[in-house]
């Protein structure tokens, strides 16, 4: 029996890895994608690669050697500061960690360059979908363009349009919001911030707000700027004035260290807001016929388990094993994957929503350093 076509709705990790997993296991896949080309926008920040998840569905895709080849030497080290500049905790990256650092826009091109020419379409921006029977489903897309989909997986994100399929649920904002700025050539050009931040990643916190970064490959730094706050005063901040937005910051942590602050003051370029927002941790829906979630698309959470990449591409992989393991009876295929994808998605999401109370309450950083410690009592 033909196992039918799959349709991915969007190009992120997760849905480049249940495409790579389908490849691998002679399956078909197309991609379609809202972005105009794999350079649309530049992909940012590291990623940590859990050995538990993430690395076991790199294995599945046969790509482990390759991400073996751009681990990130170094960047599993962390230094946790107060706001005084104060260490309260390091750790070294000896290259034996479980948790390896990567360039994501570096793993996407490692999947980008594992797949058929000709799996991903490009700019395609999904406009609807509507059932047409047989559990096939029509998208709609903002060029006039139309196709079908024997199976239909949403891999499009937090703001997914694949989800109301499934589920009237809509991410909330957690309460926190990131602005992310960029250090380039930091050794040389900002070398106060490259010590401050180290070799790896820096968590400087304090009740209510934090810097959060890390050093990448090409030598810059990517920190965020978090802050507990409301909607309505972020979306306050005019980010078009750089230097009005970085005043805007700096009266956030005008009692911090100079050494820290100095993460603001000499940030190049432009600072880009980002909200954090959250599906409810138990989110779940009823099985509908040819069509499932993935990766954000299915449980976005705050980065404050390290899950996000991880979940998406573990989730692709265990849904390409679940087709390929049920060919001809994709119902059975797709009620599998759900069956674990559920409890799994809401572990993660309820440690994230812990962890993003921890790291902002009004002992942080002690309260994030007895989080760590409680985590390796129980290894």
């Amino acid at each position: 029996m033909n196992t039918p076509t799959v349709t991915i709705v969007g190009a992120g990790l997760g849905g480049l890895t249940l495409a790579r997993v389908l490849h691998v296991h002679g399956i078909p896949a197309t991609i379609y994608e809202l972005e105009a080309s794999p350079e649309a926008r530049t992909q940012g920040g590291m990623l940590d690669i859990h050995d538990y998840n993430g690395q076991v569905a790199l294995r599945e895709a046969g790509l482990f050697e390759q991400f073996e080849g751009i681990i990130h030497a170094g960047g599993e080290a962390m230094r946790i500061l107060d706001k005084h500049n104060v260490q309260h905790a390091a750790e070294s990256d000896e290259g034996n960690g479980t948790r390896p650092e990567v360039d994501r826009g570096q793993l996407r091109q490692l999947l980008l360059g594992s797949l058929p020419h000709d799996t991903i379409h490009w700019g395609m921006k999904v406009a609807g979908v509507r059932p047409v029977g047989d559990g096939r489903q029509e998208l709609s897309f903002v060029d006039g363009s139309t196709a079908t989909a024997d199976v239909l997986v949403g891999a499009d994100g937090a703001w997914s349009r694949i989800r109301p399929l499934l589920s009237d649920a809509k991410p909330a904002y957690s309460g926190v919001s990131f602005v992310e700025v960029d250090l380039f050539d930091a050794d040389t050009r900002h070398p106060g911030p490259a010590a401050v931040v180290g070799p790896g990643m820096l968590m400087a916190l304090g009740a209510g707000k934090g810097l959060l970064g890390h050093r990448e490959p090409d030598g810059s730094l990517h920190l965020y700027i978090a802050l507990r706050t409301t909607e309505e005063w972020i979306s306050s901040v005019d980010f078009t004035d750089t230097d009005r937005a970085k005043a805007t910051m700096l009266e956030q942590f005008a009692d911090w260290a100079p050494e820290l602050r100095a993460l603001i003051t000499e940030a190049d370029g432009a600072l880009t807001p980002r909200t954090i927002n959250c599906l409810p941790i138990q989110h779940r829906w009823g099985r509908v016929p040819g069509v499932t979630l993935l990766g954000d698309a299915a449980h976005v959470m705050s980065p404050f388990a390290g899950e996000g990449a991880n979940l998406a591409m573990f989730d692709g992989a265990e849904l390409g094993k679940a087709i390929a393991e049920h060919p001809g009876d994709i119902e059975t295929a797709l009620a599998a994957y759900e069956q674990a994808l559920f409890p799994r998605s809401a572990d993660a999401a309820a440690e994230s929503a812990a962890n993003l109370e921890i790291s902002f309450n009004d002992n942080a950083p002690q309260s994030l350093i007895d989080q760590f410690a409680r985590y390796a009592d129980a290894q």
